[in-house]
């Protein structure tokens, strides 16, 4: 994971920092400042197997959020299934940057502005 590419994407991602790394070079912990004022780390687990990753807070937890997402083979392309659960601590508007279709709009216009460069 690049953090510097989730803020170039991530609607209210204003910057994100990687912490640690595991020794094949994937995030461990990363550092995120989301909004006008909310700040937490976020630790990953990885399923190579299932092609999962998961993420938790570990600081900020009442503002941070809670998820996964798994990318499954599909005919012509990947299928991607995503959970997420926001902190008690997040305004409505910061709640619905997070809502899927919202995301992924967001992500497919950052592609698309990548492959014209």
């Amino acid at each position: 994971m690049d953090a510097v590419t989730l803020a170039a994407w991530v609607p209210g991602l204003r910057r994100a920092r990687v912490i640690t790394r595991d020794t094949q070079g994937l995030p461990l912990e990363t550092l995120f400042e989301f909004g006008e004022s909310l700040t937490y780390s976020l630790v990953y687990t990885y399923d190579a197997a299932t092609r999962e990753v998961k993420w938790q807070p570990r600081t900020g937890k009442y503002d941070a959020v809670a998820g996964f997402a798994r990318f499954d083979p599909a005919e012509g392309g990947t299928k991607l299934t995503y959970g997420l659960e926001q902190g008690d601590g997040r305004s409505p508007a910061e709640k619905a940057l997070g809502e899927v279709s919202i995301l992924a709009h967001a992500f497919a216009r950052w592609m698309s502005e990548e492959r014209r460069r």
